[in-house]
């Protein structure tokens, strides 16, 4: 059954790592790991990293401040994730590791909030034409810094694939 917010509009970008699943799955749960991975993080501090309880705050480079609460976690495989202001409007995110014959994928999906309260009818050419390109070009760059790091072992640098109008300073 599709949870309400998987009835929005969704963005979504995938990217192969030459990786296990276990070994992206360690990459992408470790606690603090926007840190070393997120072009677009200031700062990536834990609220709660305990087994059934994951959150975090994330401060992007422009200043917004947003909380990651995790919804679902499941080993090896992925996760979900609401993300926001705190007490504010939520994205719902899907994180998930698929294994391939070379290594892993990672994709992330978007149900963003943005045109959320809108009906899908009126909300869908300002997704295309606005919504669907800054989100995936955001979702690409975050893809390609946890690629990154996992290559060199070295943080991504910010910015490092283009600013973004919504999360750099």
């Amino acid at each position: 059954m599709l949870s309400k917010y998987e009835k929005r509009l969704s963005v979504s970008q995938s990217i192969d790592f030459n990786l296990t699943t276990n070994e992206l799955w360690n990459l992408i749960s470790a606690p603090g790991n926007l840190n070393s991975s997120h072009p677009f993080c200031k700062i990536n501090e834990i609220i709660s990293w305990e087994k059934g309880d994951y959150s975090d705050r994330l401060v992007y480079l422009n200043g917004r401040n947003y909380v990651r609460d995790f919804q679902s976690w499941e080993e090896g495989k992925g996760y979900t994730l609401l993300i926001g202001k705190e007490n504010g409007a939520q994205s719902f995110v899907r994180w998930e590791i698929e294994e391939q014959d070379d290594g892993s994928k990672l994709t992330i999906t978007v149900y963003p909030f943005i045109l959320a309260k809108l009906p899908k009818i009126l909300a869908f050419i300002p997704h295309i034409l606005w919504v669907r390109p800054r989100l995936g070009n955001y979702l690409k760059s975050v893809l390609s810094g946890f690629k990154h790091f996992s290559m060199t072992g070295e943080n991504v640098p910010r910015n490092h694939f283009g600013k973004h109008p919504w999360f750099s300073d």
